[in-house]
C-alpha cells in the first residue's frame, strides 16, 4: 500500500479507532518527505486553468498530524512559554541545508520545506506545509501561511502576509511563481495565484472578492466559483481606487480600493528590482 493510500485510510478513520503507533509511523514518514521537498500541497499542472493542482492527500496528512498529536510543552529556560502539538515541533536546520536564517526571532514549523539559497530576515513565521523554492528572500515581519507555495527567486518584502489554507482540503493555497516580486505591506489571501515575474507594489491586497482592473488590456480579473484570482505573468500591480456611484458616495467623494495593472514587466522594471541581489 502506498504512503498516500495509508494516509488517506487513516484520515478517514474516526479518531477513536485510529491506532496511534501506526498513525505516528506513517505520519513521520509523510513528514520526512515534506521536509525534503519531495511532497507538496500543490504541484504544477499545465492542463489546469491555474497551472496548478491541489494535492488533497497532503492536506489530509497534515490534518492527521493534528489529530494524533498531543499538547506538548516547548517552553525554553529563558522564560518563553510555548505549547503546541507534539507532531509539529520547530523545524531543525543544519549548515547542510544551505538556508540562511538571520538571528532575531524567526520561527519555521516542522513539515515545511526551504530550498538551498533561501534567505530569511527576522522576524519571519513560516507555517506548516509551506514550500519555498531556491533563492527566495523573505524580509522582516513576513508571514508565510500554511501550504503556501513560493517559487524560485521570489522576493517578499517586509510586513507582507501570505494567507494559508488547510481546509477544505480541495482549496487552492496561495501560489507565487518564480521570479515574482511582492512589495512591502502586501496581503495575498484565499488561494490567489501570482504568475511568473509579476510585481506587486507596496500595499497591494488580493483576495477572492477583490477585482483587479487591467488598464493595459481593458479587462477585469476576478475569482470565480471554480477559479481563484489569477495575476497574469509579468503584470505590475499597484494600489488604485474606483468611484462609488451612489448619490451619497458621489456627494462625499467616496471611492473604493482596488488593485490595478498599470503595465507588464519589461527590462526596465527588472533592472529596478536588481538591487536585492546585493543583499544575498
Amino acid at each position: 500500500m502506498t504512503l498516500r493510500n495509508r494516509i488517506e485510510r487513516l484520515f478517514d478513520q474516526p479518531s477513536r479507532e485510529i491506532n496511534q503507533d501506526e498513525a505516528l509511523r506513517n505520519f513521520n514518514e509523510f513528514k520526512f518527505f515534506i521536509n525534503k521537498g519531495e511532497l507538496r500541497a500543490a504541484l504544477p499542472h499545465p492542463g489546469s486553468p491555474t497551472g496548478w493542482r491541489v494535492e488533497q492527500w497532503i492536506k489530509k496528512g497534515i490534518l492527521l498530524g493534528f489529530r494524533i498529536g498531543e499538547l506538548k510543552d516547548y517552553s525554553t529556560r529563558d522564560g518563553f512559554h510555548f505549547f503546541d502539538k507534539s507532531t509539529f515541533p520547530l523545524k531543525r536546520f543544519s549548515l547542510d541545508d544551505k538556508v540562511r536564517i538571520v538571528p532575531g526571532g524567526s520561527a519555521v514549523r516542522d513539515c515545511t520545506y526551504l530550498a538551498p539559497g533561501v534567505l530569511v530576515m527576522p522576524p519571519v513565521y513560516i507555517n506548516i506545509g509551506a514550500f519555498i523554492d531556491e533563492g527566495a528572500m523573505l524580509d522582516s515581519h513576513v508571514l508565510i501561511g500554511s501550504c503556501s507555495q513560493i517559487g524560485k527567486n521570489v522576493h517578499i518584502s517586509a510586513a507582507t502576509q501570505i494567507g494559508g489554507v488547510l481546509e477544505p482540503v480541495g482549496a487552492m493555497p496561495v501560489i507565487i511563481e518564480d521570479g515574482a516580486f511582492v512589495g512591502g505591506n502586501c496581503g495575498i489571501y484565499e488561494g490567489a495565484v501570482i504568475k511568473k515575474n509579476a510585481v506587486l507594489g507596496s500595499g497591494v491586497v488580493l483576495t477572492r472578492s477583490t477585482p483587479v482592473y487591467d488598464l493595459v488590456n481593458g479587462t477585469i480579473l476576478k475569482a470565480t466559483d471554480d477559479l481563484p484570482l489569477i495575476i497574469p505573468e509579468g503584470a505590475v500591480v499597484v494600489q488604485g481606487s474606483r468611484t462609488v456611484k451612489t448619490p451619497f458616495a458621489e456627494e462625499h467623494g467616496i471611492s473604493m480600493y482596488t488593485p490595478i495593472i498599470i503595465k507588464y514587466r519589461d527590462e526596465k522594471t527588472s533592472a529596478s528590482l536588481a538591487l536585492e541581489n546585493t543583499l544575498r
